[in-house]
């Protein structure tokens, strides 16, 4: 455990770091282990990655874990030449997220849950202009800083796509299955 200047204890806490758009194709290649690296540059310790799609456990103090998007962000274009945007949560908030998901609680196929993490929480006026009928059948409910879809067709045929979301919510998202979702709490220790 880290320590402050007169040797006390800091608190840490453990984050998911969630990366956008990364090593999907060919495009925008980041290796695992320099992303390992870079979160360890940052401060951060006790790093893990999960697959290859940008998924990074991390313990950091309260006040560097508020700095880490941006931290990272920049390191990333530095040193990769990518940019690349990224939301964190805590694990206590993840661990919310997942327990907070209406669709499964409605008993819907987990095969076919998704959850839009929103780097901000969007204002009422904008959730209020989303389409609900977009992309039938896909359903979508937002709370706070997420937004929970249930997608029949796949998430690839939706038309609730990242661009969509961040256009009109005014803000940045990432999109993860409910597999990934609940691997993470797993990993994060929830």
């Amino acid at each position: 455990m880290a320590k402050d200047r007169l040797g006390t204890p800091k608190k840490t806490d453990v984050h998911i770091a969630l990366l956008r758009g990364i090593n999907l194709t060919t495009h925008n290649r980041l290796p695992m282990a320099g992303l390992v690296t870079t979160f360890e540059q940052a401060g951060c310790r006790h790093v893990q990655t999960y697959i290859q799609s940008g998924n990074v456990i991390f313990e950091a103090q309260p006040e560097l874990a508020r700095q880490i998007p941006g931290i990272i962000s920049k390191a990333i274009t530095r040193q990769f030449g990518l940019e690349i945007s990224l939301v964190t949560r805590t694990a206590a908030e993840l661990r919310t997220i997942v327990r907070a998901n209406p669709f499964q609680r409605s008993g819907a196929d987990e095969r076919l849950l998704h959850v839009a993490f929103l780097a901000d929480s969007p204002a009422a006026d904008r959730v209020a202009g989303l389409d609900p009928d977009r992309s039938p059948p896909d359903e979508y409910v937002v709370r706070g800083r997420e937004i929970y879809l249930r997608c029949p067709n796949g998430v690839a045929r939706s038309k609730l796509t990242n661009a969509y979301f961040d256009s009109k919510l005014a803000t940045i998202c990432t999109i993860r299955n409910w597999k990934t979702t609940l691997k993470l709490l797993a990993l994060a220790g929830g």
